[in-house]
């Protein structure tokens, strides 16, 4: 049995106590000495594509690698994400995900399955992805589903075939989210239904990226997706979105609003050239951009997107929710996300200042 003692951010509050483990927590004691540090649930990423010079495209060593560098930033569950690319490549990216799903990567995080970004999106928001999309015609939904590695399917509910496939991903269980569309608000609004009248879970992809905005008369997905049940991803590293509108998406959507890095290769390197998806990238101040000034990616981890959140006057209990509890309930891993008995031992010890001192993996501390 391993204990840890600290301030515990628990689901409503944080009090100072100690954690009893093996693999799971096997009881919380509360306590009544002050600590400087933090104990929270490991964090989520359902959106990733990269990090220390390697990305998911690459293959089961480049897996391994961009795991272990965002678990060293707390991430103890994610989801490697594939980028819009010829099929075959897509398919064999899916296959090496399979292979990674069934291993326990060492020093490394739980690895949950995929999230297929690409192909299945509008050529008119691509954004950083390259034009390579294809509509969700049933072969490739079959091709797909048969893998059965996939978690969430980003796609545009514009796109044709997009129903039938959304019903069929759904049916599997793959939580099916609304991104890189053009859709309108009746279209978001009509797919999220689709989706859960089969049984599904709806979600957005990049909550207002590659995606039209909020107007007066054309309320378009975003408003779609923050009216229903449905729950969204946000890349909150302040270049992506405005501190202001992630406060208006967390009132909102308190329990709905899930934290990701769509991190790329460069995360954890210096600033300079770097690619994606075959196409250049340069990185600079942070932010990855096209050389036609769009968006690309990311460079963000969630430790970074964690403080970013306090920093606006979140309260960190609130604030740890957008990347524990959230995105286990969306994804529907309800053996984590937060501190409690009998949950799996996925903890990161932070200090005052909220930056990462260990990470424990189903009762395992990584080095």
């Amino acid at each position: 049995m391993t204990e840890l003692s600290g301030n515990l951010v628990l689901p409503n509050t944080i009090v100072s106590g100690s954690i009893n483990f093996e693999t799971t927590i096997q009881n919380i004691t509360p306590t009544k000495h002050e600590t400087d540090r933090y104990i929270l649930p490991g964090f989520i990423d359902g959106h990733i594509h990269g990090g220390d010079g390697a990305d998911t495209m690459d293959g089961v060593k480049a897996i391994h690698t961009l795991s272990q560098f965002h678990a060293q930033h707390g991430t103890t569950t994610l989801l490697p994400t594939t980028i819009t690319s010829p099929w075959p490549d897509v398919i064999s990216t899916l296959q090496a995900i399979a292979e990674v799903t069934r291993q326990q990567i060492p020093d490394g995080p739980m690895i949950h399955g995929a999230h297929l970004e690409g192909p299945f999106v509008s050529p008119h928001k691509l954004g950083a992805q390259p034009p390579f999309n294809i509509p969700p015609t049933p072969d490739k939904v079959s091709e797909v589903l048969s893998l059965n590695c996939v978690r969430v399917v980003t796609l545009a509910p514009e796109l044709p075939h997009a129903q039938t496939a959304m019903e069929s991903f759904a049916k599997a269980g793959i939580r099916v989210s609304l991104g890189h569309t053009v859709a309108s608000y009746e279209q978001a609004h009509q797919a999220i239904c689709h989706i859960c009248k089969a049984g599904g879970v709806a979600g957005g992809t990049h909550l207002f990226n590659a995606m039209p905005p909020i107007e007066s008369r054309r309320p378009g997905p975003v408003t779609a997706l923050m009216c229903s049940d449905a729950y969204a991803e946000m890349i909150f590293d302040t270049h992506h979105i405005h501190p202001a509108t992630f406060q208006l998406a967390q009132r909102v959507m308190p329990d709905r609003l899930v934290f990701v890095t769509d991190a790329m290769r460069a995360a954890g390197l210096p600033d300079g050239p770097s690619q994606l998806g075959g196409q250049a990238v340069i990185v600079e101040n942070g932010t990855a951009r096209l050389p036609n000034g769009s968006l690309a990616g990311s460079v963000l981890t969630l430790d970074v997107a964690l403080r970013n959140a306090v920093h606006t006057g979140t309260p960190l209990h609130e604030a740890v929710a957008l990347l524990t509890r959230n995105p286990a309930n969306y994804l529907g891993l309800h053996d984590r996300g937060t501190l409690e008995t009998g949950k799996r031992a996925d903890f990161v010890v932070m200090d005052s200042n909220l930056h990462v001192q260990e990470v424990w993996v189903g009762g395992q501390r990584i080095h």
